[in-house]
């Protein structure tokens, strides 16, 4: 009699251990350097992923401290333009006989204080003039230079007020320097 459970069919592996091996380890071989490219791949996307996030961070700080800004300083042409009534006010008030017109003095200083107020609230303000102060180029404009006494350089008179909106220059002081 013959054996038939070798005959049913199956085959036998006749490769040796050995055989194996050399395989096996190719597979392995690929399969760690796939995990690590993609593992340096994670690093890259994470990297890119963290700077995107910073960038959109300092954009959003960005537009944030610009909106801050033009709403701050949005008055700025409407309040240079105002500038030019406030010193037509105080001309008007300055022009009017020393008798008489007192109705019409009173009146128009109202207005030149209550323009004066709402520039306060507004963060408008005039820049203090004093004779002899050096010139500053970022507050004046020397408009001429006159012969005087004082140290060369220094402000003689003023010709037309300055302004400020809260830190920024609105209109520098139109000024007379002594001359060297």
């Amino acid at each position: 009699m013959t054996d038939t459970t070798e005959n049913s069919g199956t085959t036998e592996n006749t490769e040796t251990p050995e055989n194996e091996a050399p395989e096996a380890a190719a597979p392995e071989i690929d399969l760690a350097e796939a995990l690590l490219a993609k593992d340096q791949e994670i690093a890259d996307l994470k990297d890119r992923v963290l700077r995107t996030m910073a960038d959109m961070e300092n954009t959003r700080r960005r537009l944030e401290r610009d909106k801050a800004e033009a709403t701050q300083y949005a008055v700025t042409g409407f309040a240079r333009d105002m500038l030019a009534v406030a010193e037509n006010l105080r001309r008007a008030v300055a022009s009017l006989p020393a008798d008489g017109f007192d109705n019409v003095r009173a009146g128009i200083e109202a207005t030149e204080r209550e323009l004066l107020a709402i520039f306060g609230r507004q963060g408008i303000s005039k820049i203090e003039i004093t004779p002899g102060e050096p010139l500053d180029p970022n507050r004046h404009q020397a408009m001429l230079e006159v012969e005087s006494d004082m140290d060369a350089g220094s402000v003689v008179a003023e010709l037309a007020s300055g302004w400020t909106i809260r830190d920024r220059l609105l209109r520098p002081a139109m000024v007379s320097v002594a001359r060297a």
